[in-house]
């Protein structure tokens, strides 16, 4: 129930928003007329009236393409023996020893860091 409340409630603030921005214009172009009802000594009688008639002009959305030029970045990546080179007469610290750790055994778990592995 109050899915249907809210959906409502939304479709009244869209509608008044499309009507105070302009994009609906609605003109009343025939007034309305209450029925003529009569009761007599056989009953109720009524004589028909008359519904509203409206002109509702609503705006356009027009979509289409042209032709654009955009700047794309330029995207390098240098492998690792190409990186930055240190000034000249300054000395790069040394690299780190491999790992010592042992080849772990058939069937054994290594352990990971890896957050996307559980």
């Amino acid at each position: 129930m109050r899915a249907i409340i809210l959906i409502l409630i939304l479709l009244v603030v869209v509608a008044i928003g499309a009507i105070a921005t302009g994009f609906i214009d609605i003109n009343q172009t025939r007034s309305a007329e209450v029925p003529k009802v009569r009761a007599t000594e056989n009953g109720v009688q009524a004589q028909g009236g008359q519904t509203p008639a409206f002109d509702v002009d609503t705006g356009k959305i027009e979509l289409g393409t042209r032709e654009a030029t955009v700047p794309v970045p330029d995207i390098r990546v240098n492998p690792a023996d190409e990186r930055q080179q240190p000034a000249q007469g300054a000395q790069s610290p040394p690299a780190p020893p491999p790992s010592q750790q042992p080849a772990p055994a058939a069937g054994q778990q290594v352990p990971t860091t890896d957050a996307t592995q559980r």
